[in-house]
């Protein structure tokens, strides 16, 4: 019999990685991955636990699930299913419950897709060590694939419960990447964007993330390496040179402020001052031309006065921002934060961070308008319901053109000519006339050959 597994990822981009690569784990194994849950067999949910309204939706979705599908084995997998086993057994209907550990093993784990009476717990610590992992990640139909480097974060910043649910710092075979990297460029995959906890930490036999870079740039087919999230602390200015130099790194960074005021850096246990991170960002301005950067900005964080707030206001003012994810504090046991009893009212949290979303998305309309008359490079992706292609540069910039060709992931150098401010609010697109097309994609040198 073939079974059918479905999947639901929630949280970050590492969690998508570890997904594609246990989509690919049941393949092997003879599943069938379909896309709804009621026609599904297994229903794997990847959870996360940064926040508590990550944990109240894991848990919604849990109950969703089972009340379309009854009859369905249930898997929850990652950081919630480490942190707070008795949360989803209290659920009722979930089977299996396995921690970040050991998550890449769960098609090794549920062989058969059963009901059980009672849910299997499968959580065991992680050990610092480097790792490797299986086979390569499945992305059908994506014309850019995440590849995993990285696991786990020693900073223990106070509001943070990821050490808990990633455990302590470690990074993957560096060969092991290069691997994974071929098999993926072989699958069509032109752009890799690297992801990890704390990426910027990535040490492996004596070689750095720049070292990894420059041996993913030299693989025949891939086009573009994009970084995800990397902490200020940890980028080297190799990284920062090679994306000036403009070959394959992606002149795009997203970097973590979380606030701008000093005490509350402070408090956060985050080690930078605003003026260091200020003066890193515009080294990178300058060094980098019409580079693309992202932040991460939380509000609320026990502490933060009006005063506090209104500096991480100015400093997200000052910055050419183009991405910025603003967070509302959460307070997550046995963490340094849940303790601090200075709490900002949950109304005024909410009020702070709809006035920086303000702000985020201001910030975002300005840089597009920036991109008027420049010329794009854009990897497309697929056609949407505007008739219109789009892809991204380089910069991270979403970009459309109104053409009769199929240009699936293919790349073309693009003249931004106008802007477009969608619904919602914060969707927009650089609108531009082709330059030039290369010849179909099919057709280029892929992997390690």
């Amino acid at each position: 019999m073939k079974y059918k597994v479905a999947f639901e990822t929630l949280g970050c981009r590492l969690n998508q990685s570890e997904t594609a690569s246990l989509h690919r784990g049941f393949l092997q194994k003879g599943f069938e991955i379909v896309e709804d849950t009621a026609a599904a067999d297994l229903c794997v949910i990847n959870t996360c636990s940064l926040t508590s309204q990550a944990t109240s939706k894991c848990r919604r979705k849990v109950r969703s699930i089972l009340r379309k599908n009854p009859d369905v084995c249930v898997a929850t997998v990652g950081c919630y299913a480490q942190t707070d086993v008795e949360a989803l057994r209290n659920i009722g209907g979930v089977d299996y419950i396995v921690g970040t550990a050991d998550k890449l093993r769960l098609p090794e784990i549920v062989a058969s897709p059963v009901k059980l009476p009672e849910a299997v717990v499968v959580r065991e610590r992680t050990v610092k060590e480097r790792f490797s992992v299986p086979g390569a990640g499945y992305y059908p139909f994506h014309t850019r694939a995440n590849l995993k480097i990285q696991e786990g974060c020693d900073f223990v910043c106070s509001y943070c419960i990821i050490p808990r649910s990633r455990g302590p710092a470690r990074s993957r075979d560096f060969d092991d990447v290069v691997r994974e990297a071929c098999d993926l460029v072989s699958f069509g995959h032109r752009e890799l964007i690297l992801t990890g906890i704390n990426m910027g930490t990535y040490w492996d036999g004596g070689r750095g993330l720049a070292d990894l870079v420059e041996a993913l740039s030299n693989l025949e087919g891939l086009e573009r390496i994009r970084l995800s999230s990397i902490e200020p602390t940890t980028v080297e200015g190799t990284l920062i040179d090679m994306m000036a130099e403009g070959q394959k790194l992606c002149p795009y960074f997203h970097i973590p402020a979380q606030s701008g005021d000093d005490e509350v850096l402070l408090r956060m246990r985050r080690k930078y001052r605003v003026s260091e991170y200020v003066a890193f960002i515009r080294d990178i301005i300058k060094r980098v031309p019409n580079v693309g950067l992202g932040t991460d900005i939380m509000v609320g964080f026990p502490g933060e006065s009006e005063s506090a707030f209104q500096r991480s206001c100015e400093l997200v003012e000052e910055i050419p921002f183009t991405h910025i994810h603003v967070f509302s504090f959460s307070a997550r046991r046995r963490t340094a934060a849940y303790s601090i009893k200075e709490k900002v009212p949950a109304r005024e949290i909410t009020r702070r961070s709809a006035a920086m979303h303000d702000i985020a998305d201001k910030k975002k309309q300005a840089y597009y308008e920036a991109q008027q008359a420049r010329t794009l490079n854009v990897l497309f992706e697929e056609r949407e319901s505007n008739g219109l292609f789009v892809g991204f540069s380089g910069n991270y910039v979403k970009v459309g053109v109104d053409t009769p060709l199929d240009l699936s992931n293919r790349l073309a150098t693009v003249r931004i000519s106008r802007i477009e401010q969608a619904a919602p609010k914060s969707s927009i697109l650089a609108v531009g006339e082709m330059i030039e097309v290369e010849s179909h994609s099919s057709g280029v040198k892929r992997g390690c050959g």
